[in-house]
């Protein structure tokens, strides 16, 4: 089990509070690894584990308490037990029906501390911010970062360099499990497609009724093998049709947010510089894990443009920005990211292997006048940087404690 510092640090001022603490993101992330070392942490402050009660929803052992008053019933009866402020664990709370009507009234009635995870991002919209308005803090918990995956993979692989513990993370991405397969590529590969599907049921298709489910995945079929490539509801529907499949641009855009509610897609809008406005179509989307594209659908080398752009861009999220594209003229920027004002650029490429490919990467920054740190990133060995304009190779860019 790694530390996860990134995660800790930010969740540790909010432990013994009493607003709940709320972890989400795409299924098998390492989320239940937080409710542990959140646990440990407890553990060593004086908690005795006696005052834990964690559930996880999805063991059929508490198939019984998937209703708000079973489940409420259960805990209450169980703090009665506990002497001193109770710690509540509950794991894919999504599973319980009305389960933000008991978190609440837990809340209320008990001496307690909360934590709950759970796979979909509508865990936070609707009910449960009516139930508990401002009551709750979300952290959002990613698969592993390059930094993260390197210090798995050097338990396993203790003679590894930079370069290829990289080489295998293009290819297996950051789930943390596959440390438990020793990164063997068929079983790697095969845990990662089962892992895709029980997304694609569980948390697309049973969760939101589709009944078209053939439709669903050839639209995840697209956005997928076009990760990172600006694209609309309405060019998809075409390219549906000559599959002779005739599909409503909204249609496609519902089967996207689903998609997206259920972490397996972040989608980026794009923002024009000049006039300062979000630019109503054509967004781009990530996925969450670039180890599920290449064990689905194959690709990552022939296309390693696309996926150390999907790289970095998770990594802008983990560290705490906003990403959005940005058009200045005629001029693309890769990554327009702002954490509480402190701006940053990044553009994205394979490799500066042309004249021209420099002038491109680097002249997208021509009209930008402001004096926040500007990047090109790329696979280069060699330090490029010109005009105040910094050139970093991805692994070091990746790895920096800080970008400034």
């Amino acid at each position: 089990m790694i530390k996860r510092e990134l995660y800790m640090s930010r969740i540790r001022p909010f432990i013994g509070t009493e607003l709940i603490k709320v972890m989400t993101g795409i299924r098998r992330c390492g989320k239940s690894v937080m409710l542990e070392l959140i646990k440990q942490e407890l553990t060593e402050s004086g908690v005795s584990p006696t005052q834990f009660v964690s559930i996880n929803f999805e063991d059929m052992s508490y198939s019984h308490l998937q209703t708000a008053q079973a489940l409420h019933d259960e805990i209450t009866k169980r703090a009665k037990e506990i002497g001193g402020k109770v710690y509540l664990f509950f794991d894919e709370i999504q599973e319980v029906k009305d389960w933000e009507k008991c978190i609440n009234s837990l809340r209320v009635s008990l001496d307690c501390d909360i934590y709950i995870t759970g796979s979909n991002a509508k865990l936070l919209s609707g009910e449960l911010a009516t139930y508990l308005g401002g009551r709750y803090v979300e952290f959002v918990i990613y698969p592993f970062s390059f930094g993260e995956f390197m210090e798995l993979y050097r338990t396993i692989t203790p003679d590894a360099s930079i370069q290829q513990s990289f080489q295998t993370y293009l290819l297996a991405g950051g789930m943390p499990y596959l440390a438990n397969l020793r990164y063997a590529d068929a079983p790697s590969k095969q845990y990662l497609h089962d892992l895709f599907n029980s997304v694609q049921l569980k948390d697309i298709v049973k969760r939101n009724k589709i009944r078209d489910v053939d439709l669903l995945e050839r639209i995840i079929a697209y956005v997928i093998a076009n990760v990172g490539t600006t694209f609309s509801a309405t060019s998809l529907a075409k390219f549906l049709k000559n599959e002779q499949r005739t599909v409503a641009p909204e249609t496609i855009l519902n089967y996207i947010r689903y998609c997206c509610e259920a972490y397996l897609f972040y989608q980026v809008k794009r923002e024009d510089l000049q006039g300062k406005q979000i630019l109503a179509s054509n967004e781009k989307y990530y996925i969450a894990d670039h180890g599920i594209r290449e064990a689905v659908f194959g690709g990552n080398m022939r296309d390693i443009n696309l996926i150390l752009e999907n790289i970095v861009y998770l990594e802008l999220l983990r560290r705490g920005y906003e990403v959005t594209v940005g058009r200045t003229g005629d001029k693309e920027i890769d990554f327009v990211c702002d954490k509480r004002g402190e701006k940053l650029y990044v553009q994205v490429t394979y490799l500066l292997a042309s004249e021209e490919t420099v002038n491109r990467e680097f002249g997208a920054y021509d009209s930008i006048r402001d004096n926040f740190p500007k990047y090109v990133v790329s696979l280069d060995e060699f330090d490029m940087s010109r005009n105040g304009i910094k050139h970093r190779n991805i692994r070091d860019f990746l790895l920096a404690e800080e970008w400034n």
